[in-house]
């Protein structure tokens, strides 16, 4: 409901700051389930995430392991050989973690996959949408897929320098 009042209200603004000027949707999701690069590349990063996800419960069944062998054990161990067991579990519950960061973490492999895969594609799109707005004159494309989100936009109707100056700051 609030992303239908946001265009309303975005598409009431615009057109009375400037009623010359078009306007233009895209749905982006669709865009990209139509293109065959796209559903390959994607198909590839889940085959990689699955693979690295199998690697990472590899070892945590390992950890659980190591776990259960040690509360077995415990009783008969000597203080020493607990603090060993212990430091052991550890090193490879942080084995675990890093190799979870190193594939999922924010700039890991799969992100790094991701933007070696789909980028380019998406890249494709904005410059098709970047000439389509320029060949119709489109002041603004927004993109409705994953809500509001504006795509492109012709600098010249940009307001903001007007906004400083208003408020009496200097550009």
């Amino acid at each position: 409901m609030k992303k239908l009042f946001f265009f309303l209200f975005l598409l009431v603004g615009v057109t009375c700051v400037n009623a010359q000027q078009r306007y233009g949707f895209i749905d982006t999701e669709y865009i990209l389930n139509k293109i065959p690069e796209y559903k390959f590349a994607q198909e590839q990063l889940d085959q990689y995430s699955l693979q690295w996800q199998k690697e990472i419960e590899a070892i945590y069944v390992e950890i659980d392991a190591m776990h259960s062998k040690y509360r077995a054990d415990q009783v008969f161990l000597s203080p020493d050989m607990r603090e060993k067991r212990e430091k052991e579990i550890a090193q490879k519950e942080a084995q675990a973690q890093k190799l979870q960061q190193k594939y999922f973490g924010r700039n890991g492999d799969l992100y790094k996959k991701r933007q070696e895969l789909v980028k380019p594609i998406q890249d494709e799109i904005y410059d098709a949408v970047k000439d389509l707005a320029k060949a119709g004159n489109y002041g603004m494309i927004v993109d409705r897929a994953n809500g509001p989100v504006v795509i492109y936009f012709n600098a010249k109707f940009d307001l903001s320098d007007k906004v400083l100056s208003k408020m009496g700051y200097k550009n």
